[in-house]
């Protein structure tokens, strides 16, 4: 499977799940689409770039169960979480809950936004290592009250690679009429996606990681009652059109000023190039990366003499396990000098620290092994 990335043959690498990893195929599409831009600017963008558009969103709307007119292109997770929470009508008496385990950028926004405009934030402490989904769910309901306006939860969590229980949060949250945003980074591509089923009120992911679609393609999903108030957080040409042949949804989020649109056109190309490396498809990706997750946990377990920080069922394509006291920053350079790229963290504070590895089609385990005696060597 190597051959169909760009990837370091010299290099482990292991950490799939910071910023994915484009294959050589779907980068080939994207020049296209780049040259097709260039030959003449001004009929790509002002005539072809909107039905190219509509194509691209209409076939990610099948991959993640959702109708086209709820989804919106977007660079990043990030930005979906700033349009979200920057277009919420805050004031003293609302609360944000929000996990401990919740992605640095996320919060932050979540932060700024609360700070503008007087509202509280509230944390819910998520234990790791963790005994079962139960305890998500037990200690998000806990915190909730009756002036909680919004909960941000990770679909799965950067730091501790868990997959939360968000479709038992969403139902219980409904029944409070509370609204959730997902933060779903590491979604796409990694667990099956029926967001019309799930019934979040909003939902951003990117398309990056385990897509495998070029850096800047993802997705903003809102419920259509929640629409109409969403903005960018670029406010541009849509915000005044009189056009009503397309929703202000679409007005808005499709333009947001002159831009390189070629990552989310390849969306198309990049489902369905991963999908055909497999007999099976994304079904068979998908079980195939949580299989090698899984073994090569139970490999690096083992040799680190540890237990199981999380049960298989919060296991995806990604697991995360804590190693001895010390600087995470010297642990990640040491094995990145033996050619091993991996992510280690602190946590939940410095000198804890974890280390998250990653599988992919291009992983096998003799790549865990590898690094499971390098860790074992250099913490003895």
């Amino acid at each position: 499977m190597k051959q169909h990335w760009l990837l370091d043959p010299d290099i482990t690498f292991l950490n799939h799940g910071s910023y994915g990893a484009t294959p050589i195929a779907v980068l080939a599409k994207q020049d296209e689409f780049r040259a097709q831009l260039e030959r003449e600017p001004v009929r790509f963008m002002n005539r072809e770039l909107e039905p190219l558009l509509d194509a691209a969103r209409a076939e990610l709307a099948q991959f993640v169960g959702a109708e086209p007119a709820d989804l919106a292109f977007v660079p990043n997770a990030t930005a979906g979480v700033n349009a979200v929470l920057r277009s919420l009508d805050l004031d003293k008496h609302d609360e944000l809950l929000v996990t401990d385990q919740e992605y640095n950028a996320s919060r932050n926004v979540l932060d700024y936004v609360a700070g503008l405009q007087g509202a509280k934030v509230v944390v819910a402490e998520i234990p790791f290592p963790i005994a079962s989904p139960g305890v998500v769910v037990e200690r998000v309901l806990g915190k909730v009250t009756d002036r909680t306006r919004l909960v941000l939860i990770d679909h799965i969590v950067s730091q501790t690679a868990l997959i939360n229980p968000v479709a038992r949060i969403i139902a219980e949250l409904r029944a409070r009429h509370i609204d959730l945003l997902v933060d779903g980074a590491h979604a796409p591509g990694q667990v099956p996606l029926e967001l019309r089923e799930l019934g979040a009120t909003y939902y951003t992911a990117n398309l990056h990681k385990w897509v495998c679609a070029p850096k800047g393609a993802a997705f903003l999903y809102a419920k259509s009652n929640r629409r109409l108030g969403l903005r960018p957080i670029s406010i541009s040409h849509g915000a005044n059109a009189t056009r009503t042949d397309r929703s202000r949804f679409h007005l808005e989020f499709d333009w947001t000023g002159t831009f390189d649109p070629s990552a989310w056109l390849c969306v198309p190309e990049a489902i369905r190039y991963i999908g055909s490396l497999v007999e099976g498809g994304w079904p068979e990706v998908m079980r195939r990366n949580r299989e090698l997750a899984l073994a090569a946990r139970d490999l690096l377990c083992s040799k680190l003499q540890i237990e199981h920080p999380a049960p298989d069922e919060m296991i995806g394509s990604m697991a995360a396990f804590p190693v001895p006291d010390g600087s995470f920053e010297e642990l990640q350079d040491l094995l990145f000098a033996q050619k091993i790229e991996v992510p280690a963290m602190p946590w939940p504070r410095h000198p804890k620290r974890l280390l998250r590895i990653s599988a992919q089609l291009y992983n096998e385990i003799g790549d865990y092994e590898r690094l499971a005696n390098a860790l074992v060597a250099l913490t003895a």
